[in-house]
């Protein structure tokens, strides 16, 4: 087995060498100056099965040319197997046809993904679970609700309640008010346009509960602030909010620090150690474990959906 990482993530990958006590490859990925990518790899890695990790966030399509790239560079190498590892795959809220005459990108970049090589998907909380099926190699799709009630159950004891930001998070909140037997409530919400959101209405009861907010993706941080907002006018007592991946455009950080939540939890699928120096209201808990232990079941042949029972 061996360990190539791209660009986008450094840091997390560093961290799931070392779980897995195994050397990423010597490679050099580099741009000529009109920003085409170059890849090296600097060993021989003919017969091993390569493990890439690579999140497609910010800048989604220099890091997708990227994954596809090293793709080929691998599969160029006469590699065994390639399995694809994306923290955070990118362009995944463009599942389905909302309005006509739109794209559906997260199939196209399934597609490219595919077709440059790879022989398998790993990757976390993918924003709609049909995803996986637009895919015709093997998909993983590994959840951080453990490390996230790990860390609830030590800081929060009693009173809470799991707030979904939208219809579409349901399942989800509930699965997490199942497991740790607390109520959930919902926020209604809809889109004037892309990228903003009001808040209609809660649906449940939070008049002095400790809210927890859960989602996967929190991009502009809009959305969650104006659900934070509207828990703290109903009487929530305070609002936390735990989110997989940590997009954070634009001004979101000030927003969020600015912002009624009085807590805000990410992973590390994305590199956020740039924008979240002196923010006190921001915490990463990092996601290396798990991919780390889902690496090496994979590489095994064991189970990897034995990770969440």
């Amino acid at each position: 087995m061996k360990l190539l990482t791209g660009n986008s993530n450094k840091k997390l990958s560093k961290k799931i060498s070392k779980y897995l006590n195994n050397k990423l490859i010597n490679s050099n990925i580099k741009k000529f100056s009109d920003g085409e990518i170059y890849i090296e790899i600097n060993e021989n890695i003919r017969g091993n099965a390569v493990f890439i990790i690579q999140s497609t966030s910010n800048p989604a399509n220099d890091n997708l040319m990227e994954l596809l790239i090293c793709i080929d560079a691998l599969k160029r190498s006469s590699v065994k197997n390639i399995t694809a590892v994306i923290p955070y795959f990118g362009y995944a809220r463009q599942d389905r046809k909302v309005v006509s005459r739109t794209a559906i990108s997260a199939k196209l970049v399934s597609n490219l993904i595919t077709n440059a090589g790879a022989d398998r998907i790993l990757t976390v909380d993918l924003h709609a679970g049909q995803i996986q099926g637009f895919f015709d190699i093997p998909t993983d799709n590994l959840y951080s609700s453990p490390i996230f009630i790990r860390d609830i159950k030590k800081n929060y004891k009693k009173n809470i309640t799991f707030v979904s930001p939208d219809v579409g998070g349901i399942t989800k909140a509930r699965e997490m008010a199942t497991q740790l037997k607390c109520d959930i409530a919902i926020i209604d919400k809809r889109r004037p346009g892309p990228g903003k959101s009001e808040v209609m209405n809660v649906i449940g009861n939070v008049k002095n509960k400790t809210c927890i907010i859960i989602d996967d993706i929190i991009d502009s941080g809009g959305t969650i602030v104006n659900a934070a907002e509207a828990l703290i006018n109903r009487g929530a007592k305070e609002v936390h909010v735990y989110i997989t991946h940590g997009v954070l455009s634009g001004e979101a950080v000030e927003k969020i620090k600015k912002s009624r939540i009085k807590n805000l939890v990410i992973t590390d699928t994305i590199d956020n150690s740039n924008k979240l120096k002196n923010v006190k209201n921001i915490e990463v808990l990092s996601i290396s474990n798990l991919l780390g232990e889902a690496i090496k079941r994979i590489s095994n042949s064991t189970s990897v959906s034995d990770l969440f029972k």
